[in-house]
């Protein structure tokens, strides 16, 4: 990948552009495979467990194949005091999606967050990168029907 090259030149070492290289490697195979593991440890030329462990360390890097759209739900103290669990709820009933899993279409997979600071503005949630605050039973829905 000529991208993982190209963020050797921007860090000082090696081991400073792992999280970017990282995250180029999600983006272009959609999760973090054995493979993009070892493509990231062999390019930067760091052993692949350092690699691994940082990937496994940071909630963003996902480890299994994840759906075309990522709902990043935020269950902290706030969120769920304004409504986190009713929306979990939905998710499951209408969208049959469980925490960790994906839909059967393979529209969307579920990913809980302990927080996505956004306390002021519960419940919050992501939608791959775009952000949703003020969350309730209708306007989740009218959200997640955009991305089809």
């Amino acid at each position: 990948m000529k991208e993982l090259d190209t963020i050797k030149e921007k860090y000082p070492t090696t081991r400073a552009a792992i999280l970017p290289a990282l995250y180029i490697a999600q983006e272009k195979f959609g999760w973090l495979s054995p493979e993009a593991i070892e493509e990231v440890s062999s390019t930067l030329n760091v052993p692949k467990a350092l690699v691994r462990g940082v990937s496994t360390f940071y909630a963003m890097y996902k480890h299994k194949p994840m759906g075309r759209h990522l709902i990043q739900l935020c269950t902290n103290v706030s969120c769920m005091i304004f409504g986190a669990e009713t929306l979990l709820e939905l998710l499951k009933n209408k969208y049959g999606l469980e925490p960790g899993g994906t839909t059967e279409d393979g529209r969307f997979s579920l990913v809980i967050m302990e927080c996505i600071g956004a306390c002021d503005r519960a419940p919050a949630m992501l939608v791959n990168n775009d952000f949703h605050s003020n969350l309730d039973d209708n306007n989740i829905t009218e959200i997640l029907e955009k991305y089809k």
